[in-house]
């Protein structure tokens, strides 16, 4: 297949999830707006004048980072696990495999609407907390390449599980019981220089934890982590979670039967 082809079979699918997701805009994009909205009010309005400042900075401050970055996770992963099991669900998924499509560009295009997605309500929810708080980007490299590199990896573990997800139910499993979790005990809402030695060192394992950190540090200049290991940590969880997702493609688990 010529490299024309091959990019215009890219930009179809990517397109096609772009549409998807403005064609639906009210499930897509406004419920994280008013739920991240509800967070502002609830833990930076009514909560944070009572916790006081965090690192330097009013407790707004420091959770509006975290705040966006978990819309970011949140909708990357959402997008691409629902559009991936709704095309197997419907079969549309196995006439992109019986086409002279490569694999990678399968993944690609789902990916990149995963990315769409995280980015645009990203930016949404950002427009949200500058009613709240005057945000200041320290560093924009950083925090572009962070928000990106996440909606990446989070947009290919959605994928994942769009792949061994057998009925609806399955999507919701690693959201609920992972995702959620691993959100919420990554430092969104706190700096773990406030907990005891050994749970600051049980959190190092929770991979949502340096995403949040790089973040934070683009936005405010602050981190609990070394920012070289937080990219070191999300450019490898990238290489893995891509490569199992194509040898997933590659088997045709969860699709050929």
């Amino acid at each position: 297949m010529g490299t024309e082809k091959i990019f215009i079979a890219l930009l179809t699918i990517a397109s096609r999830e772009i549409r998807r997701i403005l064609r639906i805009w009210l499930q897509t994009i406004l419920p994280p707006a008013v739920s991240m909205t509800l967070y502002f009010i609830i833990f930076g309005s009514l909560i944070g004048p009572r916790i006081g400042p965090m690192d330097g900075f009013s407790y707004m401050e420091f959770i509006a980072p975290g705040i966006i970055m978990m819309s970011i996770i949140n909708n990357s992963y959402a997008n691409v696990v629902s559009s991936f099991f709704g095309s197997k669900f419907q079969k549309h998924i196995e006439e992109m495999l019986v086409a002279p499509i490569p694999n990678f560009i399968i993944l690609l295009g789902f990916v990149s609407g995963g990315v769409a997605r995280g980015l645009m309500v990203g930016a949404v929810v950002t427009i949200v907390a500058m009613f709240f708080t005057d945000l200041q980007v320290h560093h924009t490299g950083i925090v572009i390449t962070v928000v990106l590199l996440t909606s990446i990896l989070f947009s290919l573990g959605g994928l994942i599980n769009a792949i061994f997800a057998r009925k609806f139910d399955d999507v919701s499993i690693i959201p609920t019981f992972v995702l959620t979790p691993l959100i919420y005990l990554g430092g969104v809402f706190y700096s773990i220089s406030l907990l005891p030695q050994v749970w600051q060192k049980v959190s190092t394992f929770n991979p949502i934890l340096y995403m949040v950190n790089a973040f934070r540090y683009g936005m405010l200049g602050v981190s609990d982590i070394e920012i070289t290991h937080a990219f070191a940590i999300i450019l490898l969880f990238i290489v893995a979670l891509g490569t199992f997702a194509m040898v997933l493609l590659n088997r045709g688990t969860g699709i050929k039967t």
